[in-house]
């Protein structure tokens, strides 16, 4: 069977651990399935959903792209940033707070804008969306991000296909536009890439590392690549 179309999808995310002690539940569960009742009071305990909420975040995802940046500093003054599949907004508040001096984000679903930055709907792995990024942002990313996830079927080789597929679209995009020295970032998962990926990488990047951000649930597979110092010319 062949693999599916490597699509831009996106799944929502959620919080922290439920059930904690002290834990809040909700008052009534009435017409909730369960995984929505779970979904729903694990958000209701999470410290970071909390905090987004405080701080004007249009998620919780964008703590664990301050936390990388904090670590690593790839989002420089000035830069140029894609963020592919940046619905809500998280990670495009924080590269616009970081100083980039464009940011393009790009998501199948439509957001509320994060000026100054441009938000256009569509999916980059159509074969003329790369060009109508690069027009938007004045020139070669500095940065890519993405922080996008497949959604899943429950069938886990399915589901691995589709994890694999997405990642390696976001990477052939990366070699085909990002500026030499630059960085890239995407989301993975504990066993979900392969080891010709990790190897591409590698082969394109003076450093690749696995990063798992505080904000990302202890319970979760979900990591991160961050590949830093892009060589400029494209191995396979």
């Amino acid at each position: 069977m062949e693999p599916p179309r490597k699509r831009m999808v996106r799944s929502p995310t959620g919080g922290t651990d439920a059930g904690r002690a002290g834990a809040k539940r909700l008052k009534t569960a009435k017409e909730r399935t369960p995984s929505s009742q779970a979904w729903l009071e694990r958000q209701i305990n999470d410290p970071f959903v909390a905090e987004a909420k405080a701080k004007g975040y249009r998620s919780r995802a964008a703590f664990k792209l301050r936390e990388m940046d904090d670590r690593f500093r790839f989002i420089r003054r000035g830069a140029r940033v894609v963020d592919l599949g940046c619905a809500p907004g998280g990670w495009v508040q924080i590269a616009v707070q970081r100083g980039a001096a464009a940011v393009v984000g790009i998501d199948l679903l439509e957001m509320e804008p994060v000026p100054p930055a441009t938000i256009l709907v569509g999916d980059f792995t159509d074969p003329d969306c790369g060009e109508r990024l690069i027009a938007h942002l004045g020139g070669a990313p500095d940065v890519i991000l993405s922080d996008m996830a497949p959604n899943t079927t429950g069938h886990r080789q399915t589901d691995h296909l589709r994890i694999v597929g997405l990642i390696e679209s976001a990477v052939d995009f990366t070699i085909a536009y990002l500026k030499p020295g630059g960085t890239f970032i995407t989301k993975a998962f504990q066993g979900g890439e392969t080891a010709n990926l990790l190897n591409l990488l590698k082969a394109n990047f003076k450093n690749v590392r696995h990063i798992k951000p505080k904000a990302s649930r202890a319970e979760s597979s979900e990591l991160y690549l961050l590949a830093t110092g892009f060589r400029g010319k494209a191995v396979r």
